[in-house]
């Protein structure tokens, strides 16, 4: 379906471009930079570079947009492994969103020549070739992630990658997130820009590990998530769950401690049809009801800056 918005390309700081949703009140990216942001927050943490030697791969793109993340996963595997043979399945709401990145040639100066993939994919919603099997489906991502999963779909990087969860909380939601890990192989790894601590919640709910990816532009961290498996897994503190991997970091005290607090309190939609203003109100209703800590309580013991430079000290003796 696609969505009529007047979609103008608005420069961001890496001097590549972004949209801004009239629907959704928010920029498709940090203004930090949306190719960085696509190759820092969603490559790097699901290991594609290190992955790209294999000779077939699965992607999931929660959330398509503009088609960036896509693209930069195609440039990092194919530059390595031109013979890699890529499946994607990208889940996308508006068509109209990546139609107008195709329109604006947003992808004129993107290494490796993609704009004809991508042009096909948001036009035709499918591309087939000797090294890559894509498909765009449109509509509410709640409806097509149940698709995604009944196909037997088993994605070793997922990319999830909606509005922020008090804009768009139904992708968000424990139930949600709990289809998504089941599209996730049991090697793969899931990223996400958003630390929110009732999004961890909800990964930690369906049964996923978590654990922190440094920040890009902003001062808060990205989230990837994986399955436990065994000896990849190492224990922390005793508490918390990680795997040694580049770029990932245990989480802090100050992030430990978040799960805590009232904001940890998930998102929750059992039909996977709500609305979000109800969603908004459930959980609202649920932190007040709640014996969590209060999360000012909280950010008045961690400040921000407080919490930047640990995760700046940890990734330096990780270093």
């Amino acid at each position: 379906m696609a969505i009529d918005e007047n979609f103008i390309p608005q420069i961001t700081a890496d001097g590549s471009f972004t949209f801004t949703s009239a629907e959704f009140g928010e920029s498709f990216h940090s203004h930090y930079g949306a190719k960085q942001e696509s190759f820092r927050k969603f490559i790097e943490p699901t290991q594609l570079a290190e992955k790209a030697n294999r000779p077939r791969l699965r992607l999931l793109d929660v959330c398509y947009g503009l088609g960036y993340n896509t693209a930069a996963a195609l440039q990092t595997i194919w530059r390595i492994n031109p013979n890699c043979y890529v499946e994607i399945i990208g889940l996308e709401l508006n068509a109209a969103v990546p139609q107008a990145a195709i329109a604006h040639d947003l992808f004129n100066d993107w290494e490796g020549n993609y704009t004809e993939i991508l042009s096909q994919l948001a036009m035709k919603f499918q591309v087939q070739n000797e090294h890559l099997k894509a498909r765009l489906i449109l509509g509410d991502a709640r409806n097509t992630i149940k698709q995604v999963y009944q196909s037997g779909f088993q994605a070793d990087a997922i990319f999830l990658d909606p509005f922020s969860p008090p804009q768009c909380p139904h992708l968000w939601t424990i139930e949600f997130i709990k289809l998504v890990s089941l599209c996730l192989h049991e090697d793969g790894l899931l990223a996400t820009y958003s630390c929110a601590a009732a999004v961890r919640t909800a990964l930690l709910a369906a049964g996923l590990l978590i654990a922190s990816t440094p920040p890009v532009g902003r001062n808060t961290p990205g989230t990837v998530a994986f399955h436990a498996k065994g000896g990849d897994v190492l224990i922390w503190e005793k508490e918390l769950l990680y795997k040694p991997l580049p770029n990932v970091l245990p989480l802090c005290q100050s992030e430990k401690e978040h799960l805590q607090t009232n904001a940890a309190i998930p998102y929750r939609d059992l039909e996977l049809s709500d609305p979000a203003p109800i969603i908004l109100r459930r959980r609202e209703q649920e932190q007040q009801d709640s014996c969590f800590e209060p999360t000012s309580r909280w950010r008045k013991r961690w400040p921000l800056k407080g919490q930047e430079f640990l995760y700046l000290k940890i990734l330096n003796k990780k270093c």
